[in-house]
This record gives C-alpha cells, structure tokens and sequence, in this order.
C-alpha cells in the first residue's frame, strides 16, 4: 500500500510563487492583483467483503492569479509553479484582463479591512495515521454495520485523512496564509424485506483524530437506521405537522443561507430580498454565523479575500440581521463586506458562509412528537425545489409516520409542500444540536404542510 502522509505541509513554502507571480503581474501592466496557492494531501481507503476495494492516495499544488486594470479584471490557474509557469500566468492574466468587460464592483478589500492576527483555531491536526491502519479501521465499520441483525450488504465503508496548506496575497498588503486538517469516517448499509431494499448511512468528519468516533459507533448507526425504515409504505395525504429529522433540517438552513446571499439580493431573485429588518421567524429562533470555532468544519483566521471575520447574528430572535457579503457585493448594494469572501483557485471572490447554524430549543425531538400528534418526520430529502422568488417549497421524502406523538412506521415515496417564509414562522428547534459539520441544525418541527400520498 502507499505510504502516509507525511513531512506536514507549510504555507510558508508557496509564498515564494506568490511573490514571483504578483511581480510579473504588475510588470505586465496590472494595476492591482492578488493571488492564492494551495498545496493538498488525502489518502483514503475503502472495504468491500473484508478487503481493501479501493485506496486513492493524492497530492497536488495549485495556483491562481486575479490581476484588475481599471475596472476590469481577469482569473487564470495552474499546477506548474515553476519560473517559467509563473511569467507566462502572469502574462496571460494581464493580457485577458485587458480584453475584459468592465465590472464596477470589482477590486481588491480595502487596507483597513484586512485581518493583522493570527488566530489559533487548531484547525491542523499533525497526527498521521499509516493506510493499513485507515485499511483496519475502514473493515471495522463494515464489521459493525453487517452485525446488526438483517443488514445484508455494506457499501463504501471508508476512513480518510488530509491536510491542507493555503496562502493568499495581495497588492493590498495581504500576506498570510494557514493549514487545515480532516479525519473521516462513513459507510452505508443495505437490507431487504420482501423484495424492498432500503439503505442508510452514517458518518463522522473531525478536524482532529481524538474526537472522531469510532468505527463501531458509525457501523452500528448506519445498520440500525436501515433495519428501522424496512417495511416503508406511504401514508395518507393530508395536512399536518412535519419534523425535520437533524440530518435533513440542515436543508431549510442552507435556503435560507443561499436567499440572504449578497449576489442572489443584488440580482434581485431572493424571496427575503425585501426583508432586512423584519421579523422572519418566530422569536425563539437566533441563527448564527461563526468562523471563529475551535476546530470548527468552517472556521478560518479570515475571508477569501484576507478581510477580518467575527461571530455574527444573521437571523437575533427571528429578526433578519444581516446579508453575506464579499467586497464587490457589498460595492453593488452600497454596504461593507461582512467578511463572507470566498476565493477560488480560477475564480473572482464569490460568497460562503462559514460555521452557519440554528441555536437549539430546549425540548427533545421526542417532546416535539408528542406535541405533534400526528405527523410526519422526515429522516431523507429528494430533489427539493425552491423557488427564490416566491418561495414556495416541496420535495420528495421518506421517513416515519407519527401517531399519538410516537414513531409508528416507516414512510416513503410522499411529497412535501408548503411556502418557506411560512415554514419560517412556526419553526421549532429541538435541542439536539451536534457540531459535526459547517451547517448544521437540530430538529426542526414546522406546524402544518401539505402531504401528498395515498
């Protein structure tokens, strides 16, 4: 098998391409640029039938360049950061800017934005794991999983590590770079009850190893999902109360994300696009953005763009606080950036979100089924569709039926449907919020859809 990663990556060693790449830029003509590299290691290994099905083992360094003239600006990238590579980037930048359509908004973050510290997030775990060791801990998940009585099939039963290094630079004065880490674990789980198959997964992400779960937890839990959704039938059209199982409830989040972006406000096709100030939700509801989490999935030290990051309120006791900005949305829409660049390799600065969720309530998933009654929960989404405009909401999905505020049987092949901003208004979270990725949400409890089934 192939070695592990090793000799820890710096940031410090794609400075050098860095400078030599903003050099060549301004001596060909631009007027302002700026610049990022990354350099990349993941292994990952996965198990079929007790042995090894697949092992990916890569690395690869990438640079890109944005160089402005005036109000016109350009991206190019590539993997070859030799001298050579570098002046002809350059030169092919500067070239294409000067052919570009102008774009008012566009340009660098101002000076006094800028992030000037470096913030200790632990985001590098420097703990390497060798791959018979991922090899071992990938067969004890499928080990796991194929315990549990009726599963009889386990698919991608896989253990990953990576690590990452990224600088970024600019002719503003932005030089300053970090490392990342990830340790995974996932797999999925098949059985079959009268010709039916169901299949269910789990998985575990962590910045660092000694808070990863281990494999038997993320065996176990995909075995046990499965065998719990044999049998699924549909259930009778109405209107009713529906729970939005943790797993899925992340989706209302991310529309919500996706309709306070500061480009989707700025072309006008959001449903929240007219309501800075007002009240969205009920005012138990406060949703946070916050990029300075230790160890957190979507923490970084700043912005794609190098501006500084803070903890934010979008969404204060069901007031809309806030849009996500980068530089040339806030430009568009007369405001400051809120620090939500994101820079891509080959791409001007777009917008992310960074550790994004929904503060929990105090009762249990179980407390909100017996308030429901009758309902539905909603444990797997397909092809949900929004419209941006108006908001109006529906999706396929499986599950399990509540009656008398218990779990009763499991549920699929129904449909959803309702308008988000209402959705918005009855929200209830639960209060079994796990920080196991960027965005996430508890249980969500919303007071009346429409069901479509038999």
């Amino acid at each position: 098998m192939p070695s592990s990663i090793s000799d820890p990556i710096s940031p410090d060693a794609l400075r050098p391409a860095l400078q030599t790449l903003l050099s060549k830029a301004t001596a060909f003509g631009a007027d302002a640029a700026d610049a990022v590299a990354t350099h990349g290691r993941s292994l990952h290994v996965t198990v079929r039938g007790g042995e090894m099905e697949e092992v990916d083992n890569s690395e690869g360094r990438d640079i890109g360049l944005r160089v402005l003239i005036g109000q016109r600006q350009a991206c190019v990238s590539s993997s070859d950061i030799s001298p050579a590579s570098l002046e002809r980037l350059a030169e092919r930048a500067v070239a294409m800017a000067k052919l570009a359509p102008e774009d008012p908004y566009c340009g660098l973050a101002k000076p006094s934005l800028l992030a000037t510290e470096m913030l200790d997030l632990e985001l590098f775990d420097d703990t390497e794991l060798p791959p018979d060791e991922l090899l071992e801990r990938a067969k004890r998940i499928e080990a796991a999983a194929l315990s549990v009585k009726g599963v009889t099939q386990a698919e991608g039963m896989s253990a990953d590590l990576s690590s990452s290094a990224v600088q970024f630079m600019g002719t503003n004065g932005f030089d300053k770079g970090w490392r990342s880490s990830h340790h995974g674990l996932s797999g999925m789980a098949l059985a079959v009850l009268e010709n039916a198959m169901e299949r269910d997964y789990d998985y575990h992400s962590v910045r660092w190893l000694d808070d990863l779960k281990t494999p038997e937890e993320v065996g176990l839990k995909a075995g046990r999902r499965v065998i719990a959704r044999l049998g699924a039938r549909q259930m009778q059209s109405g209107t009713m109360p529906v729970l939005f199982d943790r797993r899925v409830a992340v989706s209302l989040l991310s529309s919500f994300i996706g309709a306070i972006s500061g480009n989707a406000i700025a072309r006008g096709t959001s449903y929240l696009k007219d309501k800075m100030g007002e009240q969205i939700f009920s005012n138990q509801i406060n949703i946070i953005d916050d990029p300075l989490i230790v160890r957190g999935h979507g923490s970084r030290p700043w912005d794609g763009e190098g501006v500084r990051v803070k903890k934010r309120h979008l969404i204060e006791n069901g007031m809309l606080k806030t849009w996500l900005l980068n530089t040339s949305a806030a430009k568009q829409l007369g405001l400051q950036t809120t620090g939500h660049g994101a820079r891509g390799i080959s791409t001007p600065p777009g917008i992310a979100s960074s550790n994004t969720y929904i503060e929990a309530g105090t009762k249990t998933p179980e407390d909100l089924m017996n308030d429901m009654g009758q309902g539905l929960m909603v444990a797997e989404m397909f092809g949900p569709s929004l419209n941006p405009n108006t908001g109006d909401y529906s999706c396929g999905v499986a599950g399990f039926a509540i009656e008398n505020g218990q779990r009763a049987y499991p549920v699929s092949e129904i449909t959803i449907a309702g308008n988000i901003l209402d959705m918005y208004k009855t929200l209830v979270p639960a209060n079994d919020l796990l920080f196991e990725s960027s965005t996430i949400a508890p249980s969500l409890l919303v007071e009346s859809m429409t069901i479509a089934g038999q």
